[in-house]
């Protein structure tokens, strides 16, 4: 039956109107996963010369076993971010004679054709030939090879399973998300504990005690076991949704929205398209990240005060910058009922605002941390935080008006180029150089604090006169609303 879906699969690929495009983007993927092989083969081979030389003090052999663990965390954190889920058309088998297991069976054993499964057998077997093998013999480097493989195939089908809950509830993914973020700070920034000792508390003792690979292979079944059983109870659509509904609230009661009436609703809406969706959830989780980009520049003497000012409107704006230049395409499978709705468009667009202007207040409050390098910085902060709610936001939505390509919701955001064009290419220059083009002549006459109080300004000039700027996104939308339209029925 295996050999059925794959070859319907094979069909429904080459008789797809977008193959040229399909084939194209993997012969892309393909070479840049081939790459990347590539390095992870010149790694290998020299990983125990990498390891002496950067670990000069310690045993290679001990250093090895301390970087495995810390290894599949990081595998766990890419793997959450950037690997897509093994699909299936279930539909049409449903109503044939066809086994629930044999088509999760399938989707099961699809998802162990990753990149990130093979990796760690290219990156680490050399090492185990070259160290492991003639110090402890073949036995202990072949429970090395297994357990490698095995917590590979941990890792596979617990990140499956989070972000399969994660369609269904965006907050698991967020939780998920922090609780990594809190291992990570716990070893790195705290010091609380060492996940480099703990990985070398269990394969240290895998060298003199090989039954302990048990432990790893336990827990690779248990988790395919888990991932199989929650597949097989939520195969059939209607008792999907039904759990949705039975489960989970609406989005829509988020107490604070409630407070905006009819445009908090609006809001709430849009919120539970971010959290349910794996895309436009990959802007808000990348928004995130991206708080700790200040590190990067103001831990260095080298950069001055003007790199504070794209610092600050990169990390208070991110957010509106990576999910507003694809605004209105992830609307772009109901936008016709958008267009025939009750629901103005003077409220879509103010409920747009308001979005914003959360998220990027939340943005804000994320960075006052950075006000161990100087509450000037803060105050920097604070007037980018104020261009990117006044003038980034009224920007955004203007080159809305011009973007005219669907977005699927359902695929990842990594190597997926689907919604983007001019117009998101023409969007960043302004973003970016606006702030400049204020703030730049100010300090090059020796008023910087001038120029940031001219940005903030402007900042709240914008804001104050939103309403003004509504009104004409509004009319500028009327007029090219059927063309919008059009561009998005294109699939």
């Amino acid at each position: 039956m295996i050999a059925t879906f794959f070859s319907h699969e094979l069909k429904s690929f080459w008789r797809s109107k977008n193959t040229g495009k399909s084939i194209a983007v993997n012969i892309f993927l393909g070479l840049f996963i081939l790459y990347f092989l590539c390095i992870a083969i010149f790694f290998a081979i020299f990983l125990d010369k990498i390891l002496g030389k950067a670990f000069p003090n310690d045993n290679v052999t001990i250093t090895f076993c301390g970087i495995l663990l810390i290894y599949f965390l990081y595998d766990m954190v890419l793997r959450l971010q950037l690997q897509e889920l093994p699909t299936l058309k279930v539909q049409p088998y449903l109503h044939l004679a066809v086994k629930r297991n044999s088509i999760i069976g399938y989707l099961a054993l699809t998802a162990l054709f990753s990149f990130f499964n093979l990796a760690p057998i290219v990156l680490f077997t050399p090492f185990i030939i070259k160290v492991i093998l003639p110090a402890y013999g073949a036995i202990t480097a072949v429970v090395f090879v297994i357990s490698v493989l095995a917590i590979a195939i941990f890792n596979n089908y617990l990140a499956l399973y989070i972000k399969r809950r994660s369609n269904l509830n965006g907050w698991i993914f967020l939780g998920v998300g922090a609780f990594i973020t809190l291992i990570i700070c716990g070893d790195y920034l705290w010091n609380i504990y060492s996940i480099k000792a703990i990985s070398y508390l269990f394969f240290g003792n895998l060298l003199t005690k090989p039954y302990l690979v048990l432990l790893p292979l336990l827990l690779a079944i248990v988790m395919y076991v888990f991932n199989f059983y929650y597949l097989k109870s939520n195969l059939y659509l209607e008792e999907l949704s039904t759990k949705k509904a039975e489960e989970h609230k609406s989005s829509t009661e988020i107490p604070l929205l409630g407070r905006f009436g009819h445009i908090g609703d609006l809001v709430a809406n849009e919120v539970k398209l971010i959290l349910r969706n794996k895309r436009p959830r990959s802007a808000l989780v990348m928004g995130l990240i991206f708080m700790f980009y200040g590190l990067i520049f103001y831990t260095q003497k080298a950069y001055g005060e003007s790199i504070k000012v794209f610092v600050g409107m990169f990390m208070t704006g991110i957010f509106i910058i990576s999910y507003g230049q694809f605004m209105y395409s992830w609307q772009a499978g109901h936008f016709d009922g958008i267009l025939v709705s009750k629901v103005k468009f003077k409220d879509f667009l103010k409920a747009k605002y308001l979005l914003f202007t959360l998220i990027s207040t939340v943005a804000f409050i994320l960075t006052l941390p950075y006000a161990y390098f100087g509450w000037r910085t803060v105050l920097i902060h604070f007037v980018m935080y104020l261009w990117n709610i006044g003038i980034n936001t009224t920007m955004v939505l203007w080159f809305a008006n011009f973007n005219q390509k669907r977005i699927d919701l359902g695929k990842g955001a990594a190597f997926n180029w689907q919604g983007v064009g001019a117009s998101q290419l023409l969007l960043s220059f302004p973003l970016l150089i606006c702030p400049y083009l204020i703030y730049l002549p100010f300090k090059f006459m020796g008023h910087t604090d001038l120029g940031l109080a001219v940005l903030a300004i402007v900042g709240v000039t914008f804001i104050a006169t939103r309403q003004f700027w509504i009104g004409l996104l509004e009319k500028d939308f009327l007029k090219k609303r059927y063309k919008i339209a059009e561009g998005f029925r294109n699939k």
